[in-house]
């Protein structure tokens, strides 16, 4: 793996790019592809939002070149996250700017395309020069999902729980697949929601606040007429009893 500390130093006449080249990466291949990337990044996003130290993107250029060369050596992941930088909008991630730092995550997104290359090339790349912790692939149509942690410099496949899930050390939460889409779970298995299903999950919570509140207070209101019926039949007796000519103290 190339790191900070053993990088070449750039030829005397070799012209540095500048620092904030555009991304130049292929359309997705599809809706699901798309929207699997923009779910991810929304819910990501939305359970670190008080967190500042990472970087999340999806189809981004990664430029890596030694020799800060922008033409050889890059490559767009579907989805990677970055910890331990400036949490801020990039064009691309161009490592020489970047403290030389890699992805802690990567997941690709599968297709008929681009398999071979996201299961073979890749996989050689992140694993061995790249060094990401954790790399995972799913398949938005056919639902493949494997995920795989380096281990002294190699990759393992990482076993799922009963409930198929996989376990990200590096995020610290589970990745699996609910409704067809690559989600995020809690340590305790509780769906990461994004942010349209948080705000529906609210207004579900204030509308069910709401609800008690009003059954409270027409129990409430039930229980005062009950006790005001009460009142009224003992004044009603009592008023009875006196016309009888009947003290009611002395009973």
């Amino acid at each position: 793996m190339t790191t900070a500390k053993n990088l070449p130093t750039p030829a005397k006449n070799l012209i540095i790019p500048p620092n904030d080249l555009w991304s130049d990466e292929p359309p997705l291949e599809s809706d699901l592809h798309r929207d699997q990337i923009h779910l991810l990044l929304a819910c990501l996003k939305w359970w670190w939002q008080n967190r500042q130290d990472f970087y999340a993107t999806g189809n981004v250029t990664i430029y890596y070149n030694p020799q800060r060369l922008t033409t050889q050596d890059f490559r767009g992941p579907d989805f990677f996250v970055v910890k331990g930088c400036e949490n801020r909008p990039r064009r691309s991630w161009m490592l020489w700017k970047e403290g030389w730092k890699y992805p802690d995550v990567i997941v690709e997104l599968l297709s008929d395309a681009t398999e071979r290359v996201d299961k073979t090339t890749k996989w050689e790349l992140y694993q061995d020069t790249f060094g990401t912790p954790e790399y995972f692939w799913f398949h938005p149509e056919t639902l493949e999902f494997k995920g795989w942690r380096l281990e002294q410099g190699k990759y393992k496949q990482i076993e799922a729980n009963e409930q198929g899930m996989l376990w990200s050390q590096e995020l610290e939460l589970f990745l699996g697949v609910q409704e067809m889409k690559l989600r995020f779970f809690t340590p305790q298995l509780e769906l990461v929601p994004n942010p349209e299903e948080q705000r529906d999950a609210e207004r579900q919570q204030r509308e069910a606040a709401q609800q008690q509140a009003e059954a409270s207070q027409q129990q409430a209101q039930a229980e005062r007429q009950q006790r005001e019926a009460a009142q009224q039949r003992v004044e009603q007796l009592l008023a009875k009893l006196i016309q009888l000519g009947i003290d009611p103290d002395k009973l």
